[in-house]
């Protein structure tokens, strides 16, 4: 059955698999499963793995990730020198970069951007992450108004240099985020929020915007002004916001996209079979919902303890995920740069059924009706049904559920106005400060209205311990208050279920989910 399945596959990628028909020129066009509708298209405002798989093609920061091994690799940065005391970074940038239009691209660049994501007024969730720069935070916070006094210099066009807060031993690895990727100033000044339409983009990476049509597609073309042009082998990049799984399976099953972005959870175990085309590995990620803390029962942390310890996470992700997830029950996953968590919301029904008699809902009585929301998803609303059902179960309480499409959903959650909502997060970089530094009091990810004085202490002085015994002490404590407030509830670590046509090349699997798409080709190795 399997055999003759992938025959007929067969039959039909080499018929409509990016290329031209038989007697046409080659048109390496690579075709993608994206998620759902990109909120943006700027670097400082997006917080997605969705846009980032975007942003990926389009731009490009100082450094980049090796694929294979996720260690800081030159990408507009040529190469840099770090000081004796490891705060102050000399990039040198490449004289040959360019912008799409043409543009060279300069130190100048990068001190504009990253004024620019820390300035209040552009109220980026995600500037926490330029506060490792010298007086960053205070400038974000509004505390420091002259942007000359942050650590950042340009000595000449070619040079930056970074002065931070306090040595930071994943700096490097950092600079790969999309927020600290450059925007062209003159695009964005000239056109203010229009700057990311295909017509006004400017950008520094392999490919350029050559097409959004909402809801439909995103096009990105190969830039010939790139500075590593001559090894980019796609012609054309096409992303496809499909948030609904079976249809994006039926999509890829008819030959129409290259590699999905998921698989719906009931057909993974045919799939499984499939091994050319089949692919779950596992990533640096922990799925997990939030509690709105400012309001309804779950302000009572004896509440939200009880929902998060009468969940059964093994048979969430056996019985009803199926993709290889593990349980999770701390935030960081286990084998971060060396650390693991030690503390956890553990699973005991008996002793979620005592706190929540003991917040005034013996049994489940009296408790208010609660609702999750999730962004639209099949998946996600398995996983909510199934909590749903546990919660009956085990308690004896009542929640709702409901979906919006994902920029809503990012709006609904940013504004606090829900109860129980559903959470991902991907690593930013490999080391646990990408997940602990999140629910600082006011963070930019902090989408749950809870703030602890401890906690905001200790992630302050993990930042600038000596040693990395040091920090991972501050960091256990840190995972032992989520555990005892429980503003936030960990199910799962993720695996990345997707499949892939044995055409497509050069994407290397890892954790981070990090593509090098000028070194991906479609065809014959290359």
């Amino acid at each position: 059955m399997a055999c003759c399945c992938l025959a007929a596959l067969a039959l039909v990628w080499a018929a409509c698999g990016g290329r031209a028909p038989a007697g046409g020129p080659a048109r390496p066009v690579l075709h993608l499963g994206n998620g759902a509708e990109p909120k943006d298209l700027d670097p400082a405002i997006v917080t997605g793995m969705l846009e980032f798989h975007i942003l990926q093609a389009l731009l490009e920061g100082l450094t980049g990730l090796d694929p294979a091994t996720l260690q800081p690799i030159p990408a507009a940065a040529e190469g840099w020198e770090v000081s004796k005391d490891r705060r102050t970074y000399t990039f040198h940038l490449r004289k040959v970069a360019r912008w799409s239009n043409g543009d060279p691209v300069t130190a100048d660049d990068f001190v504009y951007s990253w004024t620019r994501l820390l300035a209040p007024a552009t109220a980026a969730e995600y500037a926490y992450q330029a506060h490792y720069i010298k007086n960053g935070r205070a400038y974000n916070e509004g505390k420091l108004k002259d942007p000359a006094a942050l650590g950042l210099s340009a000595p000449d066009s070619h040079t930056l240099v970074v002065e931070l807060e306090s040595p930071t031993p994943f700096f490097l690895s950092l600079l790969n985020h999309h927020a600290l990727y450059p925007v062209h100033r003159r695009a964005v000044e000239a056109h203010g929020t229009r700057w990311t339409r295909p017509e006004n983009y400017v950008g520094n990476g392999p490919f350029k915007l050559k097409e959004w049509e909402m809801n439909s597609v995103i096009a990105v073309e190969r830039s010939p002004t790139y500075w590593d042009a001559a090894v980019v082998k796609l012609d054309e990049i096409r992303f496809y916001p499909i948030e609904d799984e079976a249809t994006e399976e039926k999509q890829f099953r008819a030959g129409k996209i290259h590699v999905t972005n998921t698989v719906p959870l009931e057909r993974i175990p045919y799939w499984r079979e499939q091994t050319d085309v089949y692919s779950a590995f596992p990533s640096f990620g922990t799925y997990y919902y939030e509690l709105n803390v400012t309001r309804g029962p779950q302000k009572d942390k004896r509440v939200r303890r009880a929902l998060a310890m009468s969940i059964d996470r093994t048979a969430l992700v056996e019985k009803v995920l199926r993709g290889g997830q593990m349980p999770a029950y701390a935030f960081t996953p286990p084998a971060t740069a060396g650390f693991t968590p030690s503390a956890g919301l553990r699973y005991d029904t008996e002793e979620a059924r005592r706190l929540l008699a003991a917040a005034g809902y013996p049994g489940g009585k009296g408790f208010p009706k609660l609702d999750i929301l999730y962004n639209t998803m099949e998946g996600h609303r398995k996983v909510a049904e199934t909590l749903q059902q546990m919660w009956k179960r085990e308690l004896g309480i009542e929640v709702g559920l409901y979906n919006q499409e994902w920029k809503v959903f990012l709006d609904t959650k940013r504004k606090l106005d829900y109860d129980i909502g559903r959470a991902g997060w991907w690593g930013d970089y490999p080391d646990p400060n990408t997940f602990l530094d999140m629910y600082v009091t006011n963070g930019g990810n902090n989408h749950t209205g809870w703030s602890n004085a401890e906690y905001d202490d200790l992630v302050r002085k993990a930042s600038q311990a000596a040693t990395q015994e040091e920090r991972y002490r501050y960091f256990q404590r840190c995972e032992e208050i989520l555990a005892e407030e429980a503003p936030i509830m960990p199910w799962y670590i993720y695996t990345h279920p997707f499949l892939k046509r044995p055409e497509v090349g050069g994407w290397v699997l890892n954790v981070m989910d990090v593509r090098l798409y000028k070194h991906m080709w479609l065809g014959a190795a290359q």
